[in-house]
């Protein structure tokens, strides 16, 4: 995976992974690691995830009976 950061994001992460000691891969994988958490428990994330979960379960069961 590729993934890219707009020059000041770069520099700013490059600062934080050089003052915790560690690589700036570990610092974005920590970064996921907080993010997905928070994620999961926002009210208005856990309603889009099942929306979509029943419209995908909608096409599902459409693909089953045809």
């Amino acid at each position: 995976m590729t993934v890219r950061l707009a020059d000041d994001q770069s520099e700013v992460l490059e600062a934080v992974a050089l003052i915790d000691g560690i690589p700036m891969a570990s610092a974005v994988r920590q970064a996921i690691d907080e993010h997905i958490p928070a994620r999961r428990m926002d009210s208005g994330f856990q309603e889009r995830l099942a929306a979509s979960v029943r419209r995908n379960q909608r096409i599902l069961e459409t693909l089953a009976h045809m």
